[in-house]
């Protein structure tokens, strides 16, 4: 059996099934973006089978770690390394925690982390569910927002930014909300953390970015093979995957490189040309 394959819920699945979880860190930037650092993650199970683990050739001093703290783990490696990112961006399962905010928080970086409707959330005097601060908000207070382009044009959504309860003067805290402008009950809800100034536009550019994580995934699985493996070992994993990283870092790279005007005729430029957005 590979390493760290077990009846658990994938999250490119949508459900509970027998896979191997790897936890990823995306570096995104408006000339290209790539996949930075990965992490197997191993169920608890795992750890508590000796013998599974040494024919696995997984380290003796490996503990159980969630894939929260793996994620951890690697943004505090890319800010040692010298990273300065002006955004962290992620989904549910790393946004809903408030550790790994507060990590965040500690460590001077901004976010924009996606949260479920039930998230709780302090405004003035009051602590309730996001969900409940929707009525709240006027209709002129939403507002139209590109915050990205997908492959059938600009992705608009309408937003709102509601300011929370903050430590201090230096930081702002605030509950961002995003609806589907052909389904109004659509509503997706963020918490956003920062220590600059910042406007709406700035936020939501930042939340899009998270798309740019799924096509890290799409290319690296296309073009260098992030996907096409069949090692079992704990090492070959990490080997696979390093290699795997490092060549879509270069194609990255040698595209901008070679080929730095190819943005300005690309579909979605002259797309968005047709249409008055550029």
């Amino acid at each position: 059996m590979s390493a760290g394959v077990s009846r658990q819920y994938s999250g490119t699945a949508g459900r509970i099934e027998n896979c191997q979880i790897g936890v990823f860190l995306a570096w995104a930037t408006s000339q290209g973006h790539t996949l930075i650092d990965r992490e197997l993650y191993l169920p608890k199970d795992w750890l508590e089978d000796k013998e599974r683990l040494k024919k696995a050739k997984v380290p003796g001093k490996r503990k159980f770690e969630t894939k929260i703290s793996l994620a951890q783990n690697m943004i505090e490696r890319a800010l040692t390394t010298g990273f300065q990112p002006d955004w962290v961006v992620a989904d549910e399962v790393y946004g809903r925690d408030y550790k790994f905010r507060r990590f965040l928080e500690d460590n001077h970086v901004s976010y924009v982390v996606a949260v479920p409707k039930d998230q709780s959330v302090c405004q003035g005097w009051q602590k309730r569910p996001a969900s409940q601060l929707y009525s709240t908000i006027e209709e002129e207070d939403w507002q139209v927002i590109r915050c990205g382009d997908g492959t059938k044009g600009p992705r608009l959504y309408a937003w709102a930014f509601l300011p929370l309860n903050s430590p201090s003067d230096k930081v702002t805290h605030g509950l961002l909300l995003r609806k589907n402008l052909k389904d109004p009950k659509d509503i997706s809800s963020y918490l956003v953390s920062t220590f600059k100034k910042v406007s709406l536009q700035d936020i939501v550019q930042a939340a899009g970015r998270r798309w740019a994580i799924e096509e890290c995934f799409e290319t690296a699985k296309g073009e260098v093979g992030l996907d096409h493996y069949e090692v079992r070992s704990y090492r070959g994993w990490y080997r696979h995957m390093t290699l795997a990283i490092v060549a879509h870092a270069l194609l990255v790279l040698t595209k901008n490189q070679l080929f730095p005007s190819a943005y300005l005729n690309s579909p979605m430029v002259v797309f968005k040309k047709k249409r008055g957005l550029l």
